[in-house]
């Protein structure tokens, strides 16, 4: 599949079809739910996504590795990433293969070079940032994070209105994705030493950073941690409501992978409330079979986009039983960290 998708992106040169499969791969292995959305994507428009996900991704990583290094280090390392990339948007070559196929695609598809500039600041912050007062302060951090991850993606999926009109609900759902993250991980992120969730939101109910340690290593509930979570997600689900319209305003061709994200990813959020908020003591994950009957609704309209698009109907890709949704669900419907970085909302 990686060599039709570059075929159609008309991507030949041996060196980028190298880099561009290496981005799959990363969004196969840690983007579960984002690399399922983007099997819905007609072939031409995929590997463009793989791109701009594996570039995320290596800032991500770099950031999240607590465990060996320092901050010191991190930044350096982050300061090298960020070289590199301005070096490959003047046309130097890239030994990091994320770094090159996302310059590609993103001279390609004429993607504004200022987005990867404000992304790559607000992971900088997270190096030395560990908590924001307000949720006015954290919605600065996450236009570089998430925003603006929204905003790259306007030009992959096209638009049936002018192009301003659908950033705004890009740039939301972006924002929607990643409060989902940080409602989901933040055990895992205040391991880290790091909260996401306002500070404000959580003295609301009475929640500071030691009672939601305590709550993490003791593994006992309170209720005032449950308010603030429940508030967390009545905060989010607001912006799925704001960002939906948007889907609306998308290529056709392309509006049901974004369709796919949206009601796969806000079902987090269900799982969550099911589950009494535990999100401190085990990681939310929506199940295989119920992410299969969400999905394949959204993969059958995925068909006849396609097929409108071709001037035919489209049969799914590898025959009976085997097409793009259920090939990926085979693959992502167990638990683990593959997603549980805060910026994966892309």
């Amino acid at each position: 599949m990686t060599a039709r998708e570059l075929d159609a992106a008309g991507v030949r040169d041996p060196a980028l079809r190298a880099a561009y499969a290496e981005c799959r791969r990363l969004n196969a292995r840690h983007g579960r739910t984002y690399f399922l959305a983007t099997r819905l994507l007609p072939l031409d428009r995929r590997s463009a996504v793989h791109a701009l996900y594996g570039f995320a991704r290596r800032a991500d990583d770099i950031v999240d590795e607590t465990a060996a290094t320092t901050p010191r280090e991190r930044a350096a390392a982050l300061d090298a990433l960020e070289a590199e990339w301005h070096g490959a948007l003047r046309g130097e070559p890239a030994a990091d293969p994320a770094v090159a196929a996302a310059a590609h695609a993103r001279g390609r598809l004429g993607i504004p070079a200022r987005h990867f500039d404000d992304f790559l600041g607000s992971m900088r912050s997270d190096l030395f940032v560990r908590e924001y007062a307000t949720y006015d302060d954290l919605r600065g951090y996450m236009h570089g994070s998430a925003a603006v991850i929204g905003l790259q993606m306007v030009p992959v999926l096209g638009t049936v209105v002018p192009r301003e009109q659908a950033e705004p609900y890009a740039a939301a759902l972006g924002v929607a994705f990643q409060l989902t993250n940080f409602l989901r991980d933040v055990g895992e992120d205040l391991d880290r030493g790091r909260v996401y969730l306002p500070a404000d939101l959580l003295a609301a109910s009475g929640v500071d950073r030691d009672l939601l340690r305590w709550s993490r290593l003791t593994g006992h509930r309170d209720p005032r941690v449950t308010d603030a979570l429940r508030a967390a997600a009545d905060l989010t689900q607001d912006v799925y409501r704001e960002a939906e319209p948007g889907i609306d305003l998308l290529d056709p061709a392309s509006a049901p992978c974004v369709r796919a994200a949206f009601v796969l990813y806000r079902e987090i959020l269900a799982v969550i409330e099911e589950e009494g908020y535990a999100v401190l003591h085990r990681r939310a994950v929506v199940g295989r079979r119920r992410r299969a009957a969400l999905a394949l609704p959204v993969l059958a309209r995925a068909l006849a986009a396609r097929g409108a698009r071709r001037g035919r109907r489209a049969a799914p890709e590898g025959g009976p039983g085997g097409g793009p949704a259920e090939k990926a669900l085979g693959r992502s419907g167990g638990p683990g960290r593959s997603e549980g970085t805060r910026r994966d909302a892309r």
